[in-house]
């Protein structure tokens, strides 16, 4: 296998990482959930007020995987770094992609002095969850995912 190489994400990064999204989201049966444009998310990551980073794996001049994260805020722990979405093709899967772009992630939370990150995992996505358990990180069964849209 050629040398997979984790960067931080350019705006020209941006089709080919949200085709992984749309990748995503219909492993996970909701890809009539994603509305975001090409054009919204250039602007969301790298317009005048950028409110997301990303790390990209690059295999072959192919960007194959993605770590997508954001800034949040808690009251109790101060800054948190929010993991959006950890996301590697599903051909290469397997091959420490997705090891190194979290990994990234947490270097970049660390590094930036974060008090830690936080991310959701679907409950029956069994395969996320033991990549995760590897991690030794608290999961919570305390409270609800909740959310309010406001456009559809």
């Amino acid at each position: 296998m050629s040398e997979v190489t984790i960067r931080k994400a350019v705006e020209n990064d941006c089709a080919p990482m949200l085709a992984l999204i749309k990748e995503l989201a219909e492993y996970e049966k909701a890809l009539h959930e994603v509305t975001l444009t090409l054009g919204e998310f250039i602007e969301d990551g790298f317009g005048t007020s950028p409110v997301w980073g990303a790390f990209v794996a690059e295999f072959d001049g192919e960007i194959v995987g993605i770590s997508l994260y954001y800034d949040r805020y808690s009251t109790w722990k101060g800054r948190r770094l929010y993991l959006e979405d950890l996301v590697v093709t599903e051909r290469l899967r397997g091959k420490q992609i997705g090891k190194n772009l979290f990994d990234a992630t947490l270097e970049y939370g660390k590094s930036n002095q974060y008090s830690g990150m936080v991310f959701q995992v679907l409950n029956w996505n069994e395969p996320a969850i033991n990549f995760y358990r590897k991690y030794s990180p608290k999961f919570d069964d305390e409270w609800f995912n909740v959310s309010i849209e406001f456009k559809e």
